[in-house]
């Protein structure tokens, strides 16, 4: 008995401490032992032992319930303050009286969008309508399981129904069985497998990206062109032409000139246009200042206007080719007005050119200075990482061709010459370029570790305008071109990527399917419980699509359920933006200047001291009096000025339509189609009072 009494004696251990921290800062840290033997041998112990251990256990006990009590009521705290201050942007939203019609800069066809929202309209109020019935016959009687209508009372009379609601609604019934439920069954199916059809397209691309890096794929350019890159002047130097195409670009222009003008590349091979379409005279002064000064310096700039702005960027890039010097030229680099290029950037694009005479384009991939600015830069921020990650790098290792993504790409001017120069048919002139070229037979390289810094819209209202043309422009180009695909003398594998992998799939199908199945058909189906939408679809599918979208952008994964639900409510502005560019409508060929903020990587900046001090600068002082005072006056006026959002009728109507009809399939008990109507439901309502970006002028 010993060796027990010793095991069981008082100064033993007596369970594991537990330390718990209370978050408010008025209680103290404290212990709670676990269980010890001896609360496990109550029978073998005095019953003084037995109370004292009880006493002990009830205090250890009050203590972890006044700790989650405690926790409790702060995030009933937080909820409280999040609602409160929901309700007051709502507020501030419904009393501004500013909606998307309002807008005289919108892109969107008027007849177009106003057919668009009375569509959606004709379904909220249908809807409303269908809700009310249904509860009516809920509490009369009728009993619902998902997806099946149990008619018990349907022949409970010797006239078949036992009231007139009853006759109603057995006729309601009928007529959704017999002509509603099976177009719609079939529309569903046929959303479905175009579903299937993209999530199989997007999980090749992902695995093609894993065996990538499995492998280790990655163009490399010949080991004596980068030697002779290394070795001076009498290297492979060839005459580059550096483009920075803009209008207006007032926040951004000074980045990106100071950005192209400090180019690790000889002075003498290298030529900077800076290409000015911009309508505003104090912003023309000081572009051109800023040029002016960076001529002082040594660079080799000039400055291009043009007094009318026929075709857009493609018709200013097209006018700036056209000069006389552009001859002497071999290549060609282009950067939007926000981009900000690293000094080795043309030291590790262009070697991939020498001794490979069929490579036409070099394109970098693009990261941004402002992806953790706000909740819609991460989201955008998810999807461009998937796009450069994935698919731009697989259909550049494995089929040598990619859409060019406008800028951060060097061009061999041979190749532009070619494929016939920019069109201005289009607004997206660089796809058009890249598909001509590709007909051509000239190929593409995408580097996926050259990267090069720029900005994502901070704004709901600007990134909307740049997603309608986006997408209305390749339903454009499709139209243009398709005739030009089908007669090329190239291989059917190439026509076939083309027009259903690069046109119809991921340009057409993919925002038809999105809006027409989860915006349309997935809310009718709970008002027509015979047509079945099934839970895989809603759920397990997206979420993994979801999932494997977010895999590029790893630290993004916290944001994978906002990813998703914000996709299917863009899917508004993309399926309108397809309409309006497959049936050439007049909104589709007006282009709209993305609005920037002007941001800086600091990691830029400070390689540009590193390297030329006296370059440095981000930009310049201009030493106009009056233009000093016309800044002045603009930045006070800009300070008087009101912040306001607006509110985007379509995204407000599909909330409420699917918040009618997630409280459909409460009646139904369909637990995953209530939780996604209903999340989907609240997405729209939050990008509808547009409570998601920042705020703009």
């Amino acid at each position: 008995m010993a060796p027990s009494f010793d095991l069981w004696a008082k100064g033993s251990h007596k369970g594991t401490p537990v330390v718990v921290k209370m978050e408010n800062p008025n209680w103290s840290m404290f212990e709670l032992e676990g269980p010890s033997e001896d609360d496990f041998l109550i029978g073998n112990t005095p019953t003084g032992s037995r109370e004292k251990a009880r006493g002990k256990n009830a205090k250890q006990l009050t203590w972890v319930l006044l700790l989650k009590a405690h926790r409790a009521a702060g995030c009933l705290t937080s909820l409280g303050s999040a609602f409160v201050s929901l309700g007051s942007a709502v507020r501030r939203r419904v009393a501004s009286g500013r909606t998307d019609a309002d807008s005289t800069s919108s892109n969107e066809n008027k007849t177009v969008k106003t057919s668009f929202y009375n569509c959606i309209k004709v379904f909220l109020w249908l809807s409303l309508l269908l809700l009310g019935f249904e509860i009516a016959a809920y509490f009369k009687g009728w009993h619902f399981d998902a997806p099946k209508l149990q008619l018990q009372y349907v022949f409970t009379s010797p006239y078949g129904v036992r009231d007139v609601f009853d006759w109603v609604y057995t006729r309601w019934v009928l007529i959704r069985v017999e002509y509603l439920a099976p177009p719609l069954q079939f529309l569903s199916n046929f959303c479905i497998v175009l579903f299937l059809i993209q999530s199989l397209d997007r999980l090749i691309l992902c695995l093609g990206c894993f065996w990538i890096r499995l492998k280790k794929i990655k163009p490399i350019p010949k080991q004596d062109a980068v030697a002779d890159l290394e070795s001076g002047e009498n290297g492979f130097f060839p005459m580059v032409l550096v483009q920075i195409p803009m209008c207006n670009e007032k926040e951004v222009y000074q980045q990106s000139i100071g950005a192209v003008c400090n180019l690790d590349w000889p002075k003498s091979k290298i030529l900077i246009q800076i290409l000015d379409d911009s309508d505003d005279p104090t912003t023309q002064l000081l572009i051109k200042e800023e040029v002016h000064k960076w001529q002082q310096e040594g660079v080799n700039i000039v400055y291009r206007h043009r007094i009318i702005r026929d075709g857009y960027k493609a018709g200013n890039l097209k006018s700036a080719m056209g000069c006389s010097y552009v001859k002497d030229c071999e290549f060609v680099a282009i950067f939007d007005a926000d981009f900000q290029p690293t000094p080795d950037f043309l030291k590790r694009t262009v070697p991939h050119f020498k001794d490979n005479e069929d490579v036409g384009l070099v394109q970098a991939r693009w990261s941004f200075v402002n992806k953790d600015e706000n909740l819609l830069t991460r989201l955008q921020n998810i999807n461009l990482a998937f796009h450069f990650e994935v698919e731009q790098q697989v259909n550049g290792i494995f089929l040598n061709f990619f859409g060019f993504n406008g800028t951060a790409g060097v061009w061999r001017i041979k190749a532009l010459e070619e494929s016939g120069g920019w069109l201005e048919r289009t607004t997206v002139e660089d796809m058009d370029i890249a598909v001509r070229a590709h007909l051509k037979g000239w190929k593409f390289v995408f580097l996926n570790d050259v990267e090069c810094q720029c900005e994502v819209p901070e704004s709901y209202e600007a990134y909307r305008k740049q997603q309608h043309r986006w997408h209305s422009g390749p339903m454009q180009l499709f139209r243009l071109c398709l005739p030009d695909i089908i007669r090329a003398k190239i291989s059917v594998w190439k026509k076939f990527n083309l027009i259903f992998l690069f046109f119809l799939l991921r340009k057409l199908i993919l925002p038809f399917y999105s809006f027409t199945l989860f915006c349309i058909i997935l809310p009718m189906t709970m008002f027509v419980p015979e047509a079945e939408l099934p839970a895989w679809v809603v759920c397990y599918i997206p979420a993994t699509m979801s999932f494997l979208n977010i895999l590029p952008a790893p630290k993004s994964f916290p944001f994978i359920v906002p990813y998703l639900l914000f996709e299917n409510t863009m899917s508004v502005t993309k399926f309108n933006a397809m309409i309006s560019g497959l049936f050439q409508l007049g909104s589709a060929y007006e282009w709209v200047v993305t609005k920037k903020s002007g941001r800086s990587s600091e990691g830029d900046l400070v390689s540009l001291v590193e390297k030329k001090p006296k370059h440095h600068r981000v930009g310049s002082e201009p030493n106009l009096e009056e233009m000093k005072a016309d800044l002045q006056q603009e930045q006070e006026q800009k300070a008087r000025k009101k912040k306001h959002n607006r509110i985007y009728t379509k995204e407000l109507s599909l909330a409420f339509l699917l918040l009618t009809a997630s409280a459909r399939s409460l009646l139904s008990a369909q637990g995953i189609h209530f939780y996604f109507l209903l999340f989907q439901g609240i997405s729209f309502l939050l990008v509808g009072l547009d409570l998601i970006g920042e705020q703009v002028l």
